[in-house]
Formats: C-alpha cells, structure tokens, sequence
C-alpha cells in the first residue's frame, strides 16, 4: 500500500500536464477559513492540518489557478474531508467516479482516465470490504480525488483545454464556470441528482440522450446503405427498396408502423417529409439525392457530429436569461427568444464558403429603417469600379452616389435608400469587429432554397419586419403601421433600443430540437472537420 501510494504521489503530474508556478509568485486565497465547522457539526469527522495540503501543491506543482481552487474548497471546509468518513470512502465518491465514468464512455474522452486512482480505489475494496488505510494514504486519495474532480469538470462542463476555440473559428467568450462551488454541489447532493448542479445547458442534456440512442443503433450493426438506380422514389412506387427505406426510417423513429411492404404509401410520405424536415432537406416527402446522401451517412459518422456538438455545447452558458437572439448558421434560421424561451424563427441567408459569417457574440443596439448600403471595400474593389469604369452610368442604374473619398483618393459609394438597396428596407446593427449585421433584401426568392449560403457575410432576414416588431414590441409609438412607413420612407432613420439585446451567431450541425426531434444540417462551412481531426486525434 505504501508504494502504490508513493506512485500516486509522484504520478499525477506525469498522467496530466501540470503548469510549473513562478518562483516567488504569491497566491491570493479568496475564501476565508471557516472555523465554526468543528469536529461536532462536520460533514465528515475527519480533518487534516492546512500545512498537508501545501505540501500536496507544491509535490505535485500546481498552478495558480489549481492551487487556488484547493484553498478555498479546503478553506470552506475548515479541512475536513469530502470524499472520506472514518469507515472508508463516502457516497459520493462513488457516485462521481461512476459520473465520470458515464461521461467518458460517452464522450469518448479517454484523457481523464487516472490508472493511479483506480489502482488506489480497487485496492481499498476488497470482496466488497474496504481495507485499512493509513491516514498519509487516506488523505492522498482525499486530495487525488478533488484533483480529479477539478479535472473532469473542466472537460466535461467547460469543454476541453486542448482546443483553442478561435483556432476553431469561434468568436463567442467560452463558458468559465466556479469548479469550488460545482464540487461544493456535488458534496452537498452526495454526487446525486447530478442534473441539478450540472452547469449544462438542456440542449446539451437532450444531445446526449439521442447519442446513446445511436450508440445502440451502432452496436446492433447500424445500418445499411439504401441502393437504387432510380432518380428519385416517391408515392405510388414499388419495390424492394422501398421496403429498405421503411426499415431505415423505422431505426431513426420517423417510421413506425408494421408496414413491411415494398408499396411508398401515404404514410411513408410522411415519414419521409419528418426526416426531410429533421435534415433541412425540401420537404416535398419525394426521396431524391439529397434525402438518400443523408440516408446513406454511416451510424458512426452521425456519432462523431454529434459529439462535435456536444463539445461546443460545452462552450455556450447552461442558460442566458432573458430575450436574445441566435442565429445558427448551418440551419440558415434565426431564433428569437422571449424570457429564455424560444417564441419564433425565420429563414436566413448567410455567407458563401468564401465570405463565411463569422461565430461571435454581439449587442444588438440600433435599427435602421431605409438604410443608406456603404459599398464595402471587396465589393468596391471587385464590382463597382470595373463596373463605372464600363459603364459611365452604372452609379445612376445601381441607385448608388459617392459620398466622398478617401485618403487614398478611392470614392466611398453607398446605395441609396428603397426598394432595390442591397440592404432592402431595414437593417440591425450590433457593433462588431468584423462588421456583420442583419438586414431585409430584395432578393426574396434565395428564402425558398433549403441551402441559404449567399451573402458576403452579413446575415439576410427572411421576415426583417417581424423582427423590428419584437424590438420594438414595448414602445407604444412603433405599431406594425409606424414601422410599415418607416421601411417604405426613403429617409434613413436610426433607432436606438433601450435595451440591448443579445445576438449569438453560432454554429451547430447536431443537435434537438424543442419538439425533441434530433436534426442534423452540413458542415457548410468545414468546421466541424477542424473540431473532428483536433478533438480525435488528441483522444487516440
């Protein structure tokens, strides 16, 4: 027992990357040593000396920030233990090594399994029975299992430190959660109910549960592709590719019916629009090659996009209070959420693979009613120039003036307000770096495409006006009517919300929806592949 536990002392740095703190550099404690828990109103009966812990700290060299939250989790407690009573290990240690079990088999995140803990804790158990500890050996498991609490928290709640999200092209502050507090919770429940102190959010939780349906679809052989010559399948059709296409359908739930044979059927049509609806593709209930693509996607691959998701979802807060926007960029809709509840969504048109829109987060302060477009400066560079340069009338039948020039002598070219700005009849700002806002188009007909990735990067509203309506919804003075004349004015006229409200551009190809129904769109942009080749390979 005394070797096993000089190796736990000397191996945890060497199982996970430990920062080296600066000699000299002074540690600040934010949480005061609570001395009213004495041995008679204690948790556990068990304490251990303040100068055992900074010996943990300095052997095992952890940095500022684990060092940090030791302190005031041990501080909290007036060093009694957590994971200990005088008979051997209590509950909750059980329960959150048999959490973060759970967790790794379904994440896959293989980098949190302790080889040194799990000897330890086999060890203790014997035939059921727990065997005698020392007390040194007792408080090295004690402090080995907060580390490993710390560490699991931070993959499993905050999603792993060894991706970079803006590597990743993700713009959104990542989620920084209170790991002392979050282990405070857990003692408190005994590492039960874990649902209730979880810092994850309910897209999260409803994720996971669709990925354990399809790890069971996995392990029952998944599924066969679906074969035919034929350009598309549809009502009335028969054969036995028919009967293929119900029993794939029948696996993911959108068929349910003991109908087993080879005739498309009234009700397979609808199946086929569910699926349709839960993959983006036109929902017209006709099997063409869009539906059989994603019929045809293996079980194993839908797994690792889900998994992806899960990753960023770990990234995004358990829950924004309030209303706010969020734009999903493979789905090409926009949210709109009222007191955190989801109220309505409209069709978007994003950017082009080579004009991408950007991931971030913004506050969506002003709207402008029959806005001036300012001619960026790719879109100067590339079409109006050649285009003046052509034709000396090209300002005039594009409704474009210049409005000065700049240093460099180049006119700076804006477009007019009406009916054929490129901007349409209203925009919404929310002040960015990377000068991405919403706004009405005149180009209507792009709406009823299935893949809307059309823009230089700015984000086209399908519905601008019902937008503005809920900005605007509680100030009397904008009715539907005030707003109506206002996009038709001619005039540019800004206003300024009382309260800003937030917008999320993000970026989910996985994930369920509020129905419950599991969707999945394309990597339009490709970065799922970047999350997928650095998220894996760091796990093999």
């Amino acid at each position: 027992m005394r070797y096993l536990f000089f190796i736990a002392a000397v191996s945890v740095c060497g199982i996970y990357s430990c920062a080296q703190k600066k000699a000299g550099e002074v540690v600040t404690v934010s949480e005061v040593r609570d001395t009213t828990i004495t041995a008679q109103n204690a948790f556990s009966e068990l304490f251990f000396d303040s100068t055992a812990l900074e010996s943990y700290i300095a052997a095992h060299q952890l940095n500022d920030t684990e060092s940090r939250q030791f302190r005031d989790f041990y501080n909290a407690r007036n060093y009694q233990y957590a994971w200990f009573f005088k008979d051997g290990l209590a509950e909750q240690a059980y329960n959150f090594l048999n959490q973060q079990t759970d967790y790794v088999q379904y994440s896959g995140d293989t980098s949190l399994t302790n080889p040194v803990l799990k000897q330890i804790l086999d060890t203790l158990e014997s035939g059921g029975q727990v065997t005698f500890m020392s007390d040194s050996n007792r408080l090295n498991t004690e402090l080995l299992l907060t580390t490993q609490f710390f560490r699991y928290a931070e993959n499993a709640y905050q999603g792993s430190s060894s991706l970079n999200a803006s590597d990743l092209k993700w713009f959104i502050p990542r989620k920084k959660i209170d790991l002392v507090a979050t282990l405070d919770s857990l003692i408190a429940h005994k590492g039960d109910r874990s649902a209730a102190y979880e810092p994850l959010n309910i897209y999260y939780q409803r994720l996971k549960q669709s990925l354990l349906r399809y790890y069971e679809i996995e392990k029952a052989g998944g599924w066969q592709p679906v074969l035919t010559n034929k350009k598309k399948l549809q009502q009335g059709d028969t054969g036995e590719v028919i009967i293929a296409i119900k029993n794939r359908l029948r696996l993911t739930g959108d068929f349910d019916l003991a109908d087993s044979s080879g005739l498309f059927t009234d009700s397979l049509a609808t199946a086929v629009k569910r699926f349709q609806h839960r993959y983006g593709v036109k929902e017209d209930g006709v099997i063409g090659p869009a539906m059989l693509k994603e019929i045809n996607m293996p079980v194993e691959k839908r797994i690792r996009q889900m998994l992806i998701n899960l990753e960023r979802m770990r990234w995004v807060p358990a829950k924004v209070e309030g209303d706010f926007l969020l734009v999903n960029i493979p789905e090409f809709k926009l949210h709109i959420f009222e007191d955190s509840k989801p109220v309505y969504a409209m069709n978007v048109v994003v950017g082009t693979n080579q004009n991408n829109t950007v991931i971030f987060y913004g506050d969506l302060k002003y709207i402008v009613f029959s806005p001036y477009w300012n001619v960026p400066p790719g879109i100067l560079k590339n079409e109006v120039l050649p285009g003046m340069k052509k034709d000396k009338n090209y300002l005039a039948k594009h409704n474009m003036e210049i409005a000065g020039y700049t240093t460099g002598g180049l006119p700076n070219v804006r477009q007019k307000p009406g009916s054929n700005n490129s901007l349409g009849k209203v925009k919404f700002l929310f002040p960015n770096n990377y000068n991405i806002y919403m706004h009405d188009t005149p180009a209507k007909s792009l709406f009823g495409e299935s893949r809307r990735a059309f823009s230089h990067g700015c984000i086209r509203l399908g519905e601008p006006k019902k937008l503005a309506e809920f900005l605007l919804r509680n100030d009397s003075t904008w009715t539907s009517a005030a707003i109506d004349k206002a996009m038709n004015s001619g005039k540019e006229k800004y206003v300024t919300l009382r309260d800003a409200i937030p917008v999320f551009i993000g970026y989910f190809t996985a994930w369920v929806d509020s129905k419950g129904d599991l969707n999945f769109r394309d990597d339009i942009y490709g970065h799922d592949a970047r999350i997928e080749k650095k998220m894996f390979s760091n796990r093999q």
